[in-house]
């Protein structure tokens, strides 16, 4: 009996060695306050920074290891840093308890029972962690900070949640999303001392085994296009994963699958008119100067129709170009060519000249796929945001010099002069209308080529504004009283149903003719490339990471061993 009891001795006393350390603690400890400090960085990554203030109990165990959730899998964990008062820690290893996360050892800054200890710990470069906004051009973020086991923390925490959004993000573009409950409902916003925009969200009576989940947008521009996980299929259709569940569970698959296929065909169907390539996202430094409208239109993703309008208006302008015939389109190249043409608008006017409207087709989709990748490549280096401010700047510059002009005769020559940089306004047609409502209009000597009722048949035009990149030309000069004028609302109506009728005329249907030119300059990426948004995983002993959004990183955490 007394060699069984000695052997049951062992066998006890081996088990507990197995467990570990871990298995006969307790773990009981306050965390009185938690501060989280997030940069968003520009090449897509996130660095998280936690200061935790932990108490620990008199009757418990010391604090020799404490779990730390990371966001994602995504980071090194030979970067991550720790100090416990100062003092630097170098156990640093995977926690076997958080999933992902990082188990800090204290060692000999291990937190005494009844005394206090403030950790820090610093995980960078941590990525896989931005998404595709719903909205276009705008990047997601989300991160919930670390949390502990209900069974080991008690008390309330001091809790604060900082994200210090990337370089160079202007106070008016980005958004927080909400806030979660017990804090206010708007975070305070300032600037750190890198001049980033800083939101800050604070709750004093926080708790440290509760999930909070913080969330922001901001331009796709100020981060690395390739960093940006793109939504789940689902996602990218709009339907929540919820409503696959619902519909499955009344037996709808009918129902369901032409859900899918219906969002599908609408979800190809806009990205056919996304024509310019994400890679010119990639931002660069400062504004690229010398487009001309035409090449601006690319750059701010101008309706195709609209921008081949343009290109109409300025070879017409050139003398370069003439409408013979509006029902159907005719236009007709004029010889010799003009030299100053830019090169898109000499393969204009030789694929528009052309006869047979499926071979005049395919050579316009070409010559539009060339201007593309020629901006494309302009664009090279230069800040994609910046540059569309500014020739933003210089379209409201071009309708300001119009609508104050001092009278018909320069309001009507400076309209003629820059009518393709107002064409960027989205708002044109109406605008249009609203400026030339009253008043008469002087017709410009190039009109005729551009509306054959006008006579003119497109005789030499005047000059084309040459301040691209530069402001708009100072001064008009007086139009001559003997060209022919049209009242104000006359002349506005002539223009836009002009514009439409020439637009429809060119490309009768925009979505084909827009979706062959993006298989070319903006295909599609395989399939394999497309992430799920989920949350950052499992965490502690009874944590879990479940972040229902668009743009989910959040970490998960337990609490010590």
């Amino acid at each position: 009996m007394k060699r069984i009891a000695w052997l049951m001795a062992l066998v006890i006393l081996a088990a507990g060695w197995l467990a570990g350390p871990a298995a006969g603690q307790t773990y009981a400890f306050a965390v009185e306050a938690e501060t989280v400090d997030v940069y968003w960085q520009a090449d897509g990554t996130a660095t998280v920074a936690y200061l935790l203030s932990f108490r620990n109990e008199a009757y418990a165990d010391p604090i020799d290891y404490v779990d730390i959730g990371a966001p994602t899998d995504c980071y090194s964990l030979s970067g991550v840093t720790a100090s416990v008062d100062g003092l630097p820690l170098s156990d640093i290893t995977t926690s076997p308890y958080v999933t992902p996360g990082v188990a800090v050892g204290l060692g000999a800054q291990a937190i005494l029972p009844g005394e206090s200890g403030t950790l820090a710990v610093t995980l960078p470069g941590v990525c896989n962690i931005m998404y595709e906004a719903g909205d276009a051009g705008m990047v997601s973020v989300n991160f919930s900070p670390t949390w502990f086991d209900s069974s080991f923390v008690q008390g309330s925490t001091d809790l604060t949640v900082t994200f210090h959004l990337p370089p160079g993000v202007q106070a008016e573009e980005p958004r927080w999303h909400g806030a979660p409950d017990g804090f206010p409902s708007d975070p305070s916003t300032g600037f750190d001392p890198e001049g980033r925009i800083v939101y800050q969200w604070r709750n004093p009576d926080a708790r440290a085994d509760t999930q909070y989940i913080f969330g922001a947008s901001f331009p796709a521009g100020y981060v690395e296009t390739a960093a940006v996980i793109r939504p789940s299929f689902l996602q990218r259709l709009g339907i929540p994963e919820e409503v696959l569940f619902t519909v499955l569970c009344f037996g709808g698959f009918i129902g369901f699958f032409a859900l899918i296929i219906g969002a599908a065909v609408v979800s190809a169907e806009r990205r056919k008119l996304a024509y310019l390539p994400p890679k010119i996202a990639i931002e660069g430094h400062g504004i690229k100067r010398g487009l001309t409208a035409v090449e601006a239109a690319v750059l701010l993703q101008t309706p195709l129709d609209r921008v081949l309008t343009m290109m109409l208006f300025s070879t017409v302008k050139k003398g370069a170009a003439r409408v013979a015939q509006e029902t159907p389109l005719k236009v007709e190249a004029i010889e010799p060519a003009p030299a100053e043409l830019h090169e898109y608008e000499a393969a204009f006017v030789k694929a528009i000249s052309v006869g047979d409207s499926r071979e005049r087709s395919r050579k316009l989709q070409t010559v539009m796929t060339d201007l593309i990748k020629a901006v494309q490549l302009k664009m090279k280096g230069f800040s994609l945001r910046e540059t569309r401010d500014y020739y933003k700047a210089i379209m409201e510059k071009a309708w300001q010099e119009v609508e104050q002009a001092a009278t018909p005769e320069v309001k009507s020559e400076r309209y003629a002069d820059s009518i393709e940089w107002t064409m960027l306004d989205r708002d044109f047609d109406d605008r249009t209308q609203r400026t030339f409502r009253t008043g008469p209009v002087f017709i410009p000597h190039w009109w005729g080529g551009f509306s054959p009722a006008y006579g003119g048949g497109g005789a030499k035009a005047m000059a084309a504004p040459t301040a691209l990149g530069g402001g708009l030309s100072g001064g008009a000069k007086a139009s001559s009283p003997s060209l022919p004028s049209l009242p104000g609302a006359d002349f506005a109506a002539s223009v836009v149903k002009g514009v439409q009728n020439t637009a429809g005329g060119m490309v009768s249907n925009l979505s084909s003719f827009t979706g062959n030119i993006t298989k070319v300059t903006n295909p599609p990426p395989p399939p394999s490339t497309y992430r799920s948004s989920g949350g950052g995983g499992g965490g502690g002993r009874s944590c879990a990471c479940a972040c229902a959004c668009a743009g989910c990183a959040c970490a998960c955490a337990g609490g010590g061993r």
